[in-house]
């Protein structure tokens, strides 16, 4: 299976130290080149800056011209272009409005959230609950509903 990662998930990720959940979860893994820019104007402690070193190899550039730039931003209107042309089989995004749009284009999404769900379930993570409040420390913009019911289905206790 081939995913295409936008910045906000990867973001997530690096902030709890588990991107290498995407490659245990899928067979093949790109970011755009708008992506990789993003990324590498990203400052913040908590985001290794190893990953930034990681992630680089995972870059592709995009061939088509990128006609959705004005309807998302630009790491997102690649993501969605790259994951068309690779026909991909999956969109790990965050942002609702991007996310919308791209589902209104057919494309299959999952965000940070749903990504560690299925990873819980099958076995790659055992805890939400503290990735959910390095999250809140880091603003990582969930919400703390969203979040409490992802964590009431699987079985952990709320955040308070």
């Amino acid at each position: 299976k081939i995913v295409i990662a936008d910045t906000g998930v990867l973001i997530s990720l690096g902030i709890v130290k588990k991107k290498e959940i995407i490659n245990k979860l899928f067979d093949e893994f790109y970011i755009p080149q708008a992506v990789w820019e993003e990324l590498k104007k990203y400052e913040n402690p908590a985001f290794p800056e190893k990953y930034k070193t990681l992630l680089k190899k995972h870059i592709l550039q995009i061939k088509s011209k990128n006609q959705l730039s004005l309807l998302m931003d630009y790491g997102e209107s690649e993501s969605v272009i790259l994951y068309q042309e690779l026909n991909a089989n999956y969109l790990l995004i965050d942002d609702q409005k991007a996310r919308h749009m791209a589902e209104s284009l057919g494309v299959n999404c999952i965000g940070s959230a749903g990504l560690l769900i299925l990873a819980k379930q099958k076995g790659l993570i055992q805890n939400l609950r503290s990735i959910f409040k390095i999250w809140q420390k880091n603003e990582r913009y969930f919400s703390k509903k969203l979040l409490n019911e992802i964590l009431s289905k699987t079985g952990e206790a709320p955040i308070d």
